[in-house]
């Protein structure tokens, strides 16, 4: 068991990670708990009396769902030291999370991430929220869980697109901030990808020690880069704001394709690869450097080209050709909740653990999507 902790600011937020599964138990002034209807088949010992089960998927990551939770909470006489405990994924522990924070103006907060996209990234640093107007969580709060419990033994139930979707956010960090993760994903991309094709079985699956110390260390590095970038910078006034690389590409995707269209991890691999093309097409990034993260996207097979396969589907369907789709993902980068006096400000990277952030001319962005040339 590996323990870390991080100032908030106002307290400490603690996370745990190891492989076996612990439940925590609800405390003498109550509190509730929140998973889906995936995991509810994994939770047959939780008490639904004290639980609200949601819809799975980023189409619920909603309002309604939020009023779920809180109408619970008020059926159950919960109070500001009562515990919000959610066990899911990204989505579900996004939801937790901000109704804990807006339920008399903050109850107290455990996740339990299963998934890994959760695990590395969601269920870390505090940021909570839905999605809201066709946009990916333009509405929420920074809200650090008072705990959080990683337990490696969830990622055997997922599907194998949901582990690769994790990988995106993986991916990131390792560009971000450990040479060591990034070293690992390129030299051991045959074990992790062995194990992506034995998921969607149960916590209890044994499986090669190595596969276990690796999805350890995948996990271990990825927190404690983000705790030590989170307890800098909670609110993504500065430092923190690194942690978008690729993101300004991935839910601008995400958005013009339908949200729950594609995961998240995959929109995110898809942007690193415009970010780098956008740092060397301005003259930052290292070519070398584009050429060695492009050669990892290609070895897990995500998408390098400029046209996202799930944008050209989606400008299929409402009639949108193939030539204007740069322009819609623009437009919906300028819905971002990242953007600053109305400009958007992209993070782009030297190389491996160099980045820089800067504002960028739409024309340059729109070469990076159309694949024009300089």
């Amino acid at each position: 068991m590996k323990t870390f902790k991080y100032n908030t600011g106002s307290g400490t937020s603690e996370i745990s990670i190891g492989k076996k599964i612990r439940i925590p138990k609800l405390p003498a002034s109550g509190g509730i708990y929140v998973f889906d209807t995936n995991m509810e088949k994994y939770l047959s010992d939780i008490n639904r009396e004290n639980s609200v089960i949601l819809p799975s998927g980023e189409e619920f990551k909603n309002l309604e769902s939020i009023t779920r939770i809180l109408d619970k909470a008020q059926e159950l006489n919960l109070g500001r030291d009562s515990l919000f405990v959610g066990i899911g994924g990204g989505v579900i522990t996004d939801m937790t999370a901000f109704a804990a924070s807006i339920y008399m103006r903050g109850a107290k907060l455990c996740l339990l991430p299963t998934s890994l996209l959760a695990m590395v990234d969601a269920a870390v640093g505090g940021k909570t929220g839905i999605d809201y107007g066709g946009y990916k969580n333009s509405a929420g709060t920074f809200y650090p869980a008072d705990q959080v419990l990683i337990c490696t033994d969830f990622l055997k139930t997922l599907p194998a697109k949901e582990f690769y979707c994790g990988l995106g956010e993986v991916l990131k960090t390792a560009m971000l901030y450990d040479k060591k993760l990034l070293s690992l994903m390129e030299d051991k991309a045959d074990i992790i990808k062995g194990f992506c094709e034995r998921t969607g079985t149960t916590p209890e699956t044994s499986c090669p020690e190595e596969e276990n110390e690796i999805l350890l260390f995948l996990v271990s590095h990825c927190v404690m880069a983000k705790c030590n970038i989170v307890e800098k910078d909670l609110k993504e006034s500065g430092l923190r704001m690194e942690l978008n690389l690729g993101h300004t590409f991935a839910h601008a995707l995400e958005s013009f394709a339908g949200l729950g269209e594609l995961s998240h991890g995959e929109a995110v691999a898809w942007g690193l690869g415009r970010a780098l093309e956008l740092g060397v097409n301005l003259g930052i990034t290292d070519k070398n450097y584009r050429n060695k993260i492009f050669s990892i996207l290609k070895i897990y097979n995500w998408t390098e080209s400029p046209m996202h396969p799930a944008a050209k589907k989606s400008g299929e369907t409402v009639g949108i050709s193939d030539a204007d789709i740069p322009e819609k993902l623009l437009e919906a980068m300028y819905h971002d909740k990242k953007k600053r006096k109305g400009e958007i400000r992209f993070v782009l990277q030297k190389k491996a653990c160099s980045t820089v952030i800067r504002k960028v001319e739409d024309r340059e962005v729109l070469k990076v999507l159309s694949d024009q040339k300089n």
